[in-house]
Formats: structure tokens, sequence, C-alpha cells
């Protein structure tokens, strides 16, 4: 199945249906051990596979990962692919502050087009809200950086449903970005609903839930106290064990379509009306080509409707966020 192509919001942004998240490209801060030159392999094979959304964000290694995306997407053809990142984090104190001040958003978004040695920006998201900029003033400064055309679509990321009404006063909000997948559901009742209604495209991040929903854990698991995924609810009982038993009904399927379980949990996001682009992120080139493989499959109505009861317990045990938001 090729997918159609997916427009953002009201912008004339396009893209294919499945992108890579780029926070361990550079992201040293986030994981141990990153390479550059791995991250710069997994930027390109995602290109190469025919992958056409790059998401980043200043935060993850602090511009590092912007500048490897920067120059592994020199080879290519800027206007064959998107580029997205995100920013919010004010360092200046020292301290990470979260400031979604206009001036602040305004020098942050220069900034980024400086490190990914760009002009445009497809998209630009306010990472996190704080809790002083009115919402409107925020997205009223991406407004004018895309007069400038310095960016094409408006985002911003981690906001609840009241500030995505707030923050869309004027209209410009062309995208969200929030963590969504099959064990986190809660945004189904209201959130997505909402910006479907109002022509907001929805991507999620962490649709694989670190790794969880790729089949690759067994029974028992433990991680150290470094490992964030110690610190995730999806990995402590008893939604861990549930996390197992609603993956076993999707067993099946994916041996149908001679395909992995990451390959059609992310075939089954591709197919959901709420997902616009979903955000797969990797450590290796090998698996950015596994997941762009998932493009390639279609679900039947019924095996859509198989996987979304195996999990449909997820959503009403609400646990949070995976990763705290930074205050």
């Amino acid at each position: 199945m090729t997918h159609e192509i997916v427009t953002i919001g009201k912008s004339d942004v396009q893209t294919t249906p499945l992108g890579l998240g780029t926070n361990a490209v550079g992201g040293y801060n986030l994981f141990p051990n990153l390479k550059d030159a791995d991250g710069l392999n997994l930027v390109k094979t995602g290109l190469d596979n025919g992958i056409q959304l790059l998401d980043t964000a200043f935060v993850y290694g602090l511009g590092h990962s912007e500048e490897l995306v920067g120059q592994a997407m020199h080879d290519f053809d800027r206007h064959s692919f998107a580029l997205a990142t995100k920013g919010a984090q004010d360092f200046s104190t020292g301290e990470q502050v979260i400031n979604n001040d206009p001036d602040f958003l305004t020098q942050q978004v220069d900034a980024s087009l400086k490190r990914l040695k760009t002009d445009y920006l497809d998209i630009y998201y306010i990472h996190f809200p704080d809790k002083q900029t009115p919402k409107a003033e925020a997205v009223g400064a991406l407004q004018r950086l895309r007069e400038q055309g310095k960016i094409r679509a408006i985002g911003i990321s981690n906001f609840s449903l009241d500030q995505i009404k707030d923050a869309n006063a004027d209209g410009y909000v062309d995208v969200v970005e929030d963590e969504f997948s099959l064990l986190h559901r809660d945004y189904e009742a209201d959130l997505m609903p909402y910006l479907k209604d109002h022509q907001i495209s929805f991507v999620p991040y962490l649709p694989l839930a670190s790794g969880l929903l790729t089949g690759k854990y067994a029974d028992a698991v433990s991680f150290p106290a470094d490992d964030i995924r110690s610190q995730i609810s999806d990995f402590q009982q008893p939604r861990y064990s549930q996390a197992l038993r609603a993956l076993a009904a999707v067993k099946p399927i994916a041996t149908a379509h001679q395909a992995t379980l990451a390959q059609t949990i992310l075939a089954w996001y591709l197919q959901n009306p709420l997902v616009s682009v979903v955000i797969p992120g990797a450590k290796h080139a090998d698996q950015v080509a596994a997941n762009a493989q998932a493009l390639a499959i279609t679900l039947t109505s019924a095996e859509y409707q198989t996987i979304d009861t195996a999990f449909a317990a997820f959503k009403t045990t609400t646990s949070g966020k995976s990763l705290a938001d930074p205050d």
C-alpha cells in the first residue's frame, strides 16, 4: 500500500505519514554511548527509505542533534522532505527554564536555522508550555516568523487541551505533538477529536512505548536506576504484564503479514484516522529501514479492530506521561 501524502494542518507542508524521531541522533544528554557517525547514518537511511519527515529538537543534545540532522540532510534535495524542530528550553540562567516569550521563541528559531544550515523550517513546535506566557501570544510570534518565510507550519507540543484551545485562538496552530500509543490512549476521548474538528494534525511520540510494543521484552525485566525505562510506569506491574498480553493478540496478525510486531503496530497508527504522522525513533539504521517497511502493510478492518480491542483497557488506565515534563 502506498499511503496518501499527509498535509500538516492548514499549511502547505506535505509528508509521508511515517517520519523519523531523532532524539538518539546527537542526543548525548538522553542516551549513553551515542556516536555521531551512527546518527548521520540513521538520518540518511530514513531519507533513502522514503521517510519524508525528520523530527528533531534543540534539547536533543542541546543543539547537537540539529547540527547532525543538518549535516546529514545536506546530501538530499531540501524540498524532498519536511523538517521539524522544537524549542522552549532557556538556559540563560545556567538552569533549564521553559520559556514561551515571543522574543525568546524568535531567537530560538533563528538559532535552529543556523544549526540546521537551512533557511526555513517546515514545522516549528513550542516544545513545552511555560506557566506565564499567554499561549496565543507565543503562537503569534511563530505566525510572524511564518509570514517572514522562516517557518511553514506552526506546532505545539505537550500542551493540555485547554492550552491548545488558548494557543489556537486565532486559528494559527497546524499541528500538535504529544505522547500517544496503544498503551497511552486517554487523548482519544477529547484531545484528538478536538484537533480533527479544527483541522490540526496530530503527531504522536513514543509510539512504540520505549520499545515495549516491539515485542523485544520477555516476562521478567528490570533496568538499572540510570536507565530512563526504570522510571516509566509501562514497565511496572500490572501495566507491564497487561501490555505483553495485549501484544500477544498482535502476533498472529504480524505473522500473516510476514511483518514484525513493531511494523504491525506502526501500520495500526498509519491507518488510525486521528493520527497524522507517526515518528518512531531509532538507535540503528537497520531499525529505520525496518520501520519504513510499515508503509507497505495494509491491515484489514478486522485486523485493525483486533489490535484496537486488545489494547482497549489502556483507554481508561491513565498513568500520566512516560516522561515527566520539565518545569
